[in-house]
């Protein structure tokens, strides 16, 4: 029978019609065991339909996609640990240059800002007042010299007349004082003289050390002394800079956790605390210092102590007073595991990161962290070299997940090697 083909939906009830009303015929005339056999043929059939049908409607699903992360291996490497401070410039030395007798200042030999040797005369005050005192000094000096002199002939003729019973013992006994007198009179004479002397150098003002000087703070001819205007000038010595800052208490604990004592040398590490600045165009100096002190004990107000770092200074960049930037040399971790900060997860109190196994199937990792490294973190606990961690695409992962993974060898943030020891 030929149908159309906008006619075959329609047309395949009418067959199954036909087959049935075929089927029952031939069970009336095989009797009940006919009707049986009919039945389960018929449900059969009406099975395998439904089974077509249904298959047949059925879209095809797509393959679920896995999700694409992306993954870095983790390779231990030997990491410095550095701590961030604002440390201050101060000079070696530091000295002011002071009137120490009082006059007018009368010349100045030096030129502002120049170097100057220890030594050197810079002022000179008005030494009239001073030289008179000198002469007058040295001529009392002389004249106590001449009666110590008349003295001593005096006694030495006193003593053979009492020996001889020809002086009395009171005339012996006046000798001896007066000789004694005199002779201290000359010790008082000399002393003076000496003190004169001084006075009139300490109007040629000499600078006590080597150095830079500043400029002058007191105009000629205007009166300085001890009284008046004392500070001339200063003096600095800066080829050495010192450099200090402070420190927290907790930055000292951790530090004897490193067994790093700050201010000492540690014979056993082949490395030593040292600090480098940061100048303020943004240029690190070129120089490294060391540090040679600490404070044994912490400002209560502060909850800080002071350290402090030896810098040369050849070239006079460091000057005295200026703040800077200071880097700091706290530790030395041998094969540290380091990981991007990017990767950690914070969940109440406690970080994870997640860890891809070789099956491509994410692990939820609770780790232990310790010391920032810029944009990176140390890994106490958790981690071992050779596993691959998640750094991007995360955010919706859960433990167990069966993901993508794509490697990068990249790291975002720059690790500090101990190649800088």
């Amino acid at each position: 029978m030929t149908h159309n083909s906008s006619h075959g939906d329609s047309a395949s009830p009418n067959r199954l019609n036909s087959h049935l009303s075929s089927i029952a015929s031939s069970a009336r005339k095989s009797g009940r065991k006919g009707i049986i056999i009919s039945a389960c043929v018929l449900l059969a059939i009406v099975a395998i339909i439904i089974v077509a049908v249904t298959t047949a409607s059925r879209k095809p699903i797509a393959d679920e996609k896995l999700p694409t992360v992306i993954v870095q291996p983790i390779v231990a490497e030997d990491v410095n640990i550095y701590g961030e401070y604002v440390g201050r410039i101060r000079a070696q030395q530091f000295v002011e240059v002071r009137a120490r007798v009082e006059g007018y200042l009368e010349k100045m030999l030096f030129k502002e800002g120049s170097y100057i040797n220890k030594g050197q005369t810079l002022f000179v005050i008005d030494p009239t007042i001073y030289r008179a005192r000198l002469n007058k000094a040295s001529a009392q000096l002389n004249k106590a010299r001449a009666i110590a002199i008349k003295a001593k002939r005096d006694l030495d003729r006193i003593r053979p007349l009492y020996e001889a019973n020809a002086a009395s013992q009171l005339d012996l006994d006046n000798a001896v004082a007066a000789f004694e007198g005199a002779n201290a009179d000359v010790e008082v004479c000399e002393a003076d003289l000496t003190q004169a002397q001084l006075t009139v150098g300490y109007t040629n003002v000499k600078s006590p050390i080597s150095g830079y000087i500043s400029q002058r703070s007191a105009d000629i001819g205007t009166l300085v002394g001890p009284s008046a205007q004392s500070l001339l000038a200063t003096v600095v010595k800066s080829d050495t800079v010192r450099v200090d800052f402070s420190m927290t208490a907790l930055d000292y604990l951790r530090s004897k956790s490193r067994n790093v004592t700050l201010g000492s040398n540690d014979s056993e590490k082949d490395w030593q605390p040292y600090v480098t600045i940061t100048l303020a165009d943004g240029e690190v100096y070129p120089y490294k210092g060391k540090v040679d002190f600490a404070d044994p004990q912490i400002d209560p107000k502060k909850g800080t102590f002071s350290v402090r770092a030896e810098m040369p200074n050849p070239d006079q960049i460091l000057l005295p007073g200026e703040f800077t930037k200071v880097k700091l040399l706290m530790d030395v971790r041998d094969s540290a595991v380091v990981v991007p900060s990017k990767a950690l997860t914070i969940d109440k109190g406690a970080a994870f990161i997640f860890v891809v196994r070789p099956d491509s199937v994410v692990e939820k990792r609770f780790i232990e962290t310790g010391p920032e490294i810029g944009n990176n973190i140390i890994v106490e606990r958790g981690l071992a070299a050779g596993e691959n961690i998640v750094v991007e695409g995360f955010h919706k992962l859960r433990h167990g997940a069966k993901v993508a993974p794509e490697t990068t060898q990249t790291n975002d943030a720059e690790k500090t090697t101990a190649n800088e020891k």
